[in-house]
C-alpha cells in the first residue's frame, strides 16, 4: 500500500474543516438538525469528528463499539469517502453512533482491497444527541487524494433516509433512479465535485 504523504498546506498548519449534511442525496433539505463533521490534524492521521441527532433506528448492530462492523451501512451510519480520482482508488470511513466503525480501501467500483482496518473512535450518546471522534491513520489513504463526499444515513425499511454533503442536483436525477452510496457510482454522486484539500 503506498503512504499517503499530506501536502504542506495540510501539515503547516492544517486548517480545520468543517461540514454540515444539509440536504437528502437527491438535493431536498433535510427535516432535521443537521449531521456535523469536521476534519483536522490529529498527527498520526485524519481526526474526523461527528456530531448530531441520534435517531437510534435501526437499532444498534450486534457488534462490540470500538470494533470494525462488516455491512455498518445497514445501519445508523456516517460516512465520508476520499478518493484518488487519477486511479480511482478510494478510502470508505463509516462510523456509527453506537461506536462500531467499517474502514475499507477500494479500486474501482466496489473493488475492496483492504476491509476492516482498525482505527481508534469513540462515542458519545446524551439523549438523542451524539458525538464521535476517529483518527484515520495517513496510511490508510490513497497517495493523491483530491475529493471527498459525506453522507449520512438512518431510519429503516420505506423510512431509510439517505443525506449527501454534495448531493446529486435534481437536473442530473434520471427517473426511479435510488441512492448508491457505496462507492459503485462516485461520480454520479459527485464525490468528485470537491477537493478535499483547499489552499
Amino acid at each position: 500500500m503506498n503512504e499517503f504523504v499530506p501536502s504542506n498546506s495540510l501539515i503547516n498548519p492544517f486548517r480545520k474543516m468543517e461540514f454540515a449534511i444539509q440536504n437528502t442525496w437527491d438535493s431536498n433539505p433535510v427535516d432535521h438538525d443537521p449531521i456535523r463533521i469536521s476534519f483536522s490534524d490529529g498527527k498520526s492521521g485524519l481526526r474526523m469528528e461527528v456530531s448530531g441527532p441520534f435517531f437510534n433506528d435501526p437499532a444498534a448492530p450486534p457488534g462490540e463499539p470500538g470494533i470494525a462492523f462488516p455491512g455498518l451501512w445497514n445501519y445508523e451510519v456516517v460516512e465520508s469517502f476520499f478518493l484518488d480520482s487519477t486511479k480511482e482508488n478510494y478510502l470508505e470511513v463509516e462510523l456509527c453512533p453506537h461506536g462500531q466503525h467499517l474502514i475499507l480501501l477500494l479500486s474501482g467500483v466496489g473493488n475492496a482491497f483492504y476491509q476492516q482496518l482498525p482505527i481508534y473512535f469513540t462515542t458519545t450518546k446524551s439523549g438523542d444527541r451524539w458525538t464521535g471522534e476517529a483518527v484515520i491513520p495517513w496510511t490508510y489513504f490513497p497517495p493523491n487524494v483530491d475529493k471527498m463526499n459525506s453522507y449520512a444515513i438512518h431510519g429503516s425499511g420505506a423510512a431509510r433516509t439517505y443525506e449527501a454533503l454534495y448531493p446529486i442536483p435534481k437536473a442530473d436525477i434520471l427517473e426511479g433512479q435510488q441512492p448508491n452510496l457505496y462507492g459503485k457510482h462516485l461520480k454520479a454522486l459527485y464525490a468528485d465535485r470537491y477537493p478535499l484539500y483547499v489552499s
